[in-house]
């Protein structure tokens, strides 16, 4: 790099947020370290669940089949009642999937294959992690952040323009910046463990003691392995045995059953629920995303997931910064991300509420599709719009026609980290760099035969819906709306005319 920068962008934590950044900033063309303070990538499964949203992220990312084929979906779940008689229901409540939303049932995971198959994209991508490589200090001024590194070898120092705290709860990059992380111990402690057992089937996931925080126990069969995830409530103070023998005992103790025995722990841990928001996100030249920015109880799933999306959020405007847009596009990261986190900690504290009832459903909620924008400065209506779609929502999906014949979906049009400009009926228009245009109509390069686009995105004729990066409308402007889709461009580093 020169101007003595070894990277842009520093990135502390190699997870599943510091790794979809890496990901997205790559394919970006922008230079950066990942560091993870562990010698080893983590090996536990304890965010396992992959919602309707983030399966659209990783679809862009280039990596949602794998996903796919390394985990599966969710079984039905069993409730054993006192008497060992059961009764099987749906863990998820099922919609099926629509054009538009082309994803409808949550995927099951372990995290440690999710991140290994983002490790994968990323060597793709010429990039990998740099594991054992911990952050010990970093100070910054108004070009960038120096930051003093522990590796294998030995300290070093590295300035570089930006850096990312990806680096879990007990965020080191937080606590440097003096970050408030208030919130609340949910009176919860509870274990989580990915075992082998015997004695139990692999088709559903069996609950043993629902609503009974002092007998609940579960074993869920992890897609994609020959293990079981136990999960259960325990007594807020004293040791756990989380040994084979120990997890034994306790699975006997709370289902009555002594054909059960757990034979080896592949990992395990004892935990705190807690729901906390960072006060910030941003601090000069230094981020926060993920569970550095907000921690989760499980119930839900939804903690993976939104920190995959902060870093989704995060990942294009970091690069267009990088390449010349203005620095405040940065401040909407935290204004369009740190609301949703707080609606989901209230979301996954109610699930947990329901959960200690009892009363364990998934509905539409946890899926992450309705997620959106609307009060962004990065959401542009002209005229105000009122009805199907608005600015700062979800980009929906549609099959479209291409001019040569073949079928096109929306979803393979925005893929990539290009911005989609849809002109919505007849006219040229002229792109730019990092810019895709498309024209929907008799002469343009597709047809809407089946209408699809026109019932999702509700426009008329003449109508441009301009498309992020991360797959969220930025603007909707009839066409006579040139001078505002230029400034809009120029605010997100794209100068130049639009109009043809």
């Amino acid at each position: 790099m020169t101007n003595g920068f070894a990277a842009d962008v520093l990135i502390c934590g190699a997870g599943a947020a510091g790794l979809t950044l890496a990901i997205d900033l790559a394919r970006c063309g922008v230079s950066f370290r990942l560091i993870e303070k562990l010698d080893d990538p983590f090996r536990g499964s304890r965010g396992k669940g992959i919602q309707p949203r983030t399966q659209e992220v990783f679809e862009d990312l280039g990596i949602l089949d794998r996903i796919v084929a390394a985990g599966g979906f969710y079984p039905q779940q069993r409730e054993y009642a006192d008497d060992g008689s059961f009764t099987d229901t749906d863990v998820v409540e099922a919609e099926p999937a629509t054009a538009a939303e082309p994803y409808h049932l949550p995927l099951m995971v372990p995290q440690f294959l999710t991140e290994r198959v983002m490790r994968e994209r990323l060597v793709e991508l010429g990039h990998v992690p740099e594991f054992g490589c911990e952050l010990l200090g970093f100070t910054q001024d108004g070009e960038g952040v120096t930051a003093r590194i522990a590796t294998s070898i030995g300290e070093e120092a590295i300035r570089v323009r930006w850096l990312v705290g990806a680096d879990g709860g007990r965020s080191f990059v937080r606590h440097a910046l003096d970050i408030g992380f208030p919130g609340k111990t949910l009176g919860v402690r509870a274990i989580v463990a990915d075992v082998t057992l015997s004695g139990l089937s692999r088709d559903v996931w069996h609950r043993f003691g629902e609503g009974d925080m002092q007998r609940q126990i579960s074993a869920c069969p992890l897609a994609g392995t020959n293990l079981f995830q136990l999960q259960g409530p325990i007594p807020l103070e004293g040791d756990v045995d989380l040994s084979a023998e120990g997890l034994t005992a306790l699975l006997r103790e709370r289902t009555g059953r002594d054909d059960l025995i757990v034979h080896s722990v592949s990992w395990a841990s004892a935990f705190h629920m807690n729901a906390r928001l960072a006060d910030r996100y941003r601090d000069g030249r230094v981020l926060l995303v993920g569970d550095a920015a907000h921690t989760h109880p499980p119930t839900g799933g939804q903690g993976l997931n939104t920190s995959v999306q902060d870093a989704y959020n995060l990942g294009w405007k970091l690069a267009a910064v990088v390449h010349g847009a203005p620095d405040a596009l940065l401040d909407t990261y935290e204004e369009e991300r740190r609301p949703v986190a707080q609606a989901m900690l209230g979301l996954a504290t109610g699930l947990l509420d329901a959960m200690k009832r009892g009363e364990m459903r998934r509905g539409r909620d946890t899926h992450q599709l309705d997620i959106g924008y609307p009060g962004s400065p990065l959401a542009v209506e002209t005229p105000e719009r009122h009805g199907v779609l608005l600015a700062g929502d979800r980009a929906p999906d549609a099959l479209v026609r291409g001019a040569a014949g073949q079928p096109r979906r929306l979803f393979d049009l925005f893929k990539g980290p290009h911005w989609t400009l849809l002109a919505y009926g007849d006219g040229s228009m002229a792109t730019r760099p990092g810019l895709h245009v498309h024209a929907i109509g008799q002469r343009g390069d597709l047809a809407d035969d089946a209408g699809e686009f026109q019932a999702a995105y509700g426009v008329e004729a003449g109508d441009r819906v301009l498309v992020r990066p991360d797959g969220y409308v930025g603007a909707i402007v009839s066409t006579d709306a040139d001078a505002v889709l230029d400034a809009y461009l120029a605010q997100v580093g794209m100068a130049g005319q639009v109009h043809g």
